[in-house]
């Protein structure tokens, strides 16, 4: 029954980013001393946020987390439902649960650079 399960919900669990090559990723993006932070920091609050996972979801009520930085759709992106979403990274949150993370990192970055810091995580 396990084995049906996997195979009748693929891509449901999403991308598990292994610590070590997202520390790399970050490096290369520049997240090394962005707004003040260590890439220490970054992989901190991805660890906490979504567990590394690509396809993260939380339901807040009102608005949902979405991918690896759990990036709301209150303010952040649009994911049709949330009412009065600003999306400010003009972004679909479906595209934040796919395993390319090279949007979320956009995303995640000018939210931080609007924030100077990690305050809206």
């Amino acid at each position: 029954l396990l084995v049906f399960l996997g195979l009748a919900l693929p891509g449901t669990q999403g991308k598990v980013i292994p610590r070590c090559d997202l520390v790399k990723i970050l490096r290369r993006q520049g997240f090394e001393g962005f707004v003040g932070k260590t890439v220490a920091d970054w992989v901190c609050l991805v660890k906490h946020e979504s567990s590394y996972n690509t396809k993260a979801l939380n339901d807040n009520g009102p608005s949902r987390d979405y991918g690896i930085f759990q990036i709301n759709s209150k303010y952040w992106c649009d994911d049709g439902k949330t009412r009065g979403s600003k999306n400010v990274c003009h972004i679909s949150c479906s595209k934040l649960r796919d395993d390319n993370i090279g949007d979320d990192i956009q995303c995640a970055k000018k939210i931080a650079r609007e924030a100077n810091g990690l305050t809206p995580w």
